[in-house]
C-alpha cells in the first residue's frame, strides 16, 4: 500500500462528501460530518491546513470496513492536482 498523503481539511472534506458525508456543524476548529444514509455515522475532521497521516487514517476508519479503501482516499486527493 502506498504512503498516505498529508492533505488539507478542505481536500478531506471533498473526498468524504463524494462518499456521502455532509457537514452537520462546526464546533471551534472541528467540523462534524454526518452520513446521509443509514446508519447515519458521524465523523469529526479538524479544520487545519495540514492533517497528519495518523489523523487521516483514524478518520478513514469511520467509513472504511477494511484498509482497501485508503488508496481511494489518497487517489481522490491527488487527482485534483492540489497538494
Amino acid at each position: 500500500m502506498s504512503k498516505l498523503p498529508i492533505i488539507s481539511a478542505r481536500e478531506l472534506l471533498k473526498t468524504l462528501h463524494k462518499i456521502g458525508y455532509d457537514v452537520d456543524h462546526q464546533t471551534g476548529s472541528h467540523i462534524i460530518l454526518r452520513n446521509g444514509h443509514y446508519p447515519y455515522r458521524r465523523l469529526t475532521v479538524p479544520n487545519h491546513k495540514e492533517i497528519a497521516r495518523g489523523t487521516t487514517l483514524q478518520t478513514s476508519e469511520g467509513y472504511c470496513t477494511s484498509l482497501t479503501c485508503l488508496p481511494r482516499l489518497s487517489n481522490a486527493s491527488t487527482s485534483t492536482g492540489q497538494r
